[in-house]
């Protein structure tokens, strides 16, 4: 695509937790039917999306048979979409189930960017084998500082699972991404830094930080209870589900909208 193109737009699904064949998450949810309609909403907005970006959580156990409903379900999407693991995603799984993904890297953490597109994409990896909390060891800071030194001047999203901030929600900030000031410093050194992407949180929340912005996707599943009491527990409610959509435009850059998926009442006819 021409980056001289004057509109582009991406949109950002995240947290699908896919299950087998007619399988419920949790025992209580249709995550299969939710990824369905997530992406038939985004079939159906006005102004079709350019790319998709798929934050992490793709499935909720990383078995096999998760994959391959997974991808089953993926083949709807009529654009270029581009993945990122999660923590409940298990890496060589994964990495097998995209095999034909050719920007994923053949071993080791699955850092890639694609850089085919008015606004460059630099993915981060940044899950732990074994565990749900977030780490980008010392081999992806150095990564991701010589993918980000290669290209200054473009304008740029860095996508990863875990947001690199604390929530306040006590449950979620037990999985954290660990050392974010590591990864703030690289960050800092670039202007071209329109937005970080994660998931994980199963809400929208947005942050100024490491001299850019950090936004979180909601889950196409479930949200997480919003308490800030430090002795709360783990709560999650069925909706309101949701998508993000990230609009670049060269003489207004960047402009996030929160898409909401399913049935609403309306359209009226007043603004």
């Amino acid at each position: 695509m021409n980056s001289k193109n004057t509109d582009f737009l991406i949109a950002q699904l995240s947290d699908l937790h896919v299950r087998p064949k007619d399988e419920l998450y949790k025992g209580a949810v249709d995550s299969n039917q939710m990824l369905t309609e997530a992406i038939r909403h985004l079939g159906q907005l006005d102004r079709q999306p350019d790319l998709v970006l798929i934050s992490g959580d793709l499935v909720e156990e990383g078995q096999p048979e998760e994959y391959l409903m997974l991808r089953e379900l993926l083949a709807e999407i009529s654009t270029p979409y581009f993945v990122i693991p999660g923590n409940h995603d298990e890496r060589e799984r994964f990495r097998a189930a995209f095999a034909d993904h050719e920007y994923l890297p053949a071993t080791g953490a699955l850092h890639y960017c694609i850089d085919d597109y008015p606004v460059r994409v630099v993915a981060l990896d940044s899950c732990v084998a074994g565990k749900h909390y977030g780490l980008l060891d010392a081999v992806g800071i150095d990564w991701l500082e010589t993918n980000l030194a290669a290209c200054v001047d473009k304008p740029t999203i860095v996508m990863l699972h875990h947001p690199p901030f604390l929530s306040g929600i006590p449950y979620m900030d037990d999985y954290r991404f660990l050392e974010p000031d590591r990864l703030a410093t690289v960050l800092e050194k670039h202007d071209n830094i329109e937005l970080v992407v994660c998931g994980h949180l199963h809400r929208s929340m947005t942050r100024r930080w490491a001299g850019t912005v950090v936004s979180s996707c909601p889950s196409t599943t479930t949200e997480i209870a919003l308490q800030l009491s430090r002795t709360a527990k783990s709560q999650s409610f069925v909706g309101p589900r949701a998508c993000m959509l990230h609009h670049w435009q060269p003489d207004h850059g960047l402009l996030t909208h929160l898409s909401n998926i399913g049935t609403l009442e309306g359209p009226y006819p007043f603004a």
